[in-house]
């Protein structure tokens, strides 16, 4: 049998991993399998498949057959498992084939998932969830440090390591990252607060007034450092010093429910701090000026 001549998966691609490095054999041609004879990989990146989009494909492959074979690996005599291509082998199925056009390959366990994950990377069908679990199910099922990880798949190990630290996040807020709410630029900023019930606060305000990426990182930056606010420590009476994060919490819902807004309130040990209230336009700011000023005209 030739040998497989050495195809760079290209930079972006290129550095990634060569079919020679997956230790991948056989033969380039075109195998047609019985898709009865074709089962899922269960540890396979990908895990959310929209309904919709497959709904879409097997139309399409009704009309013109599967254009891009599926990869597989032979796992028994006449049984093969799915290396990458489980959409279109679902969209398949939906479509009423028998049938589809595939490449049989030899791979480990290990290099299949590295195969299914670079594919979906490459075709940005993951979210940054997905990837994250998938980058994590690698290092610990086949015990490798980030940097071997980076080397083999060929992403930098910053990269790796930030996606990683989201799934530190609250649920909440790994399940808007999943499902594309928020983006890895939101979650990145998010992860520079260690305090959960802060994070999630914030994340509630990304997802109501639709903040940037930007202005969370001002938000975010305003919350880390509240002793860069002007206000002198003998401002502040000793007893609001000694608050405990419960009470400074009641007083924020307090506020927020008396002028039907949301408020961010950060305070430090020393009982300085600062309170921002926020509104989604001009309107919205009108109102709660005019709340202050019903306040000031009955004081």
């Amino acid at each position: 049998m030739a040998k497989q001549t050495k195809s760079v998966l290209g930079r972006g691609i290129e550095a990634l991993i060569t079919m020679e490095d997956l230790n991948t054999g056989g033969s380039s041609s075109i195998n047609e399998v019985e898709l009865s004879k074709i089962e899922a990989n269960h540890d396979q990146p990908r895990s959310v498949f929209d309904r919709e989009a497959l709904e879409e494909l097997a139309a399409s492959i009704k009309t013109l057959g599967l254009v891009q074979p599926i990869t597989l690996r032979e796992i028994q005599p006449d049984k093969y498992q799915i290396i990458s291509g489980e959409r279109r082998f679902r969209a398949s199925l939906l479509a009423g084939l028998t049938s589809v056009p595939a490449y049989v390959k030899k791979a480990s366990d290990e290099n299949v998932m590295e195969m299914a994950l670079i594919e979906n990377i490459q075709r940005e069908d993951l979210n940054a969830i997905e990837i994250a679990l998938a980058f994590q199910t690698l290092i610990e099922k086949h015990n490798l440090t980030q940097e071997k990880l980076s080397e083999r798949i060929g992403k930098k190990r910053a990269t790796i390591a930030n996606f990683l630290r989201v799934l530190k996040l609250p649920a909440e807020i790994q399940m808007g990252l999943k499902d594309k709410k928020i983006d890895m630029g939101h979650a990145k900023s998010l992860l520079s607060m260690e305090d959960p019930s802060t994070q999630l606060m914030v994340y509630e305000q990304i997802l109501e007034y639709g903040f940037s990426v930007r202005r969370t990182e001002e938000i975010i930056k305003e919350l880390n450092n509240p002793e860069s606010t002007d206000i002198p420590d003998t401002a502040v009476p000793k007893k609001a010093r000694q608050k405990t994060p419960e009470e400074y919490d009641l007083l924020k819902n307090q506020l927020a429910s008396f002028l039907g807004a949301k408020v961010l309130l950060s305070c430090n040990d020393k009982g300085a701090g600062k309170i921002s209230i926020a509104f989604e336009n001009e309107k919205e700011l009108q109102r709660i000026l005019q709340i202050f000023d019903s306040i000031k005209n009955n004081s």
